[in-house]
């Protein structure tokens, strides 16, 4: 024989390119899961500044990525130096503690932040 069979390398290749694009919304998706607290007069969300998720135990998500409080200031500076819209939206967790939610207000605030908001859901 004096060619390759290259039908199975296909079919390995196929399969691979199943998974990853089964696999690739999975991984990105926020790090932690936030329940919402429900109003009645929420809003649409906007869509280009930096979205920081809290969750219930005070973990801090920084557009998907998890942050430490004290680098949140940091990060926020560079990213809004590096031309990310100057809008801030807060997700944080019903059950997280109030002093939380102030010090990432305060601290995003303090970054540059030009509008700052809280995310909720939908409802009573």
């Amino acid at each position: 024989m004096s060619e390759i069979n290259i039908t199975p390398l296909t079919d390995v290749m196929l399969v691979l390119l199943v998974i990853f694009m089964v696999t690739t919304p999975l991984i990105m998706t926020d790090s932690f899961k936030v329940k919402l607290p429900k109003a009645v007069t929420s809003d649409a969300e906007p869509g280009k500044g930096a979205v920081i998720a809290i969750n219930e135990s005070g973990l801090i998500s920084l557009n998907g990525k998890d942050v430490r409080q004290e680098e949140l200031y940091g990060k926020l500076r560079q990213g809004f130096g590096s031309g990310l819209d100057k809008t801030v939206v807060i997700k944080a967790d019903g059950a997280t503690r109030h002093n939380i939610i102030v010090k990432v207000l305060d601290t995003a605030k303090a970054a540059g932040a030009e509008k700052l908001s809280i995310a909720t859901e939908h409802g009573r």
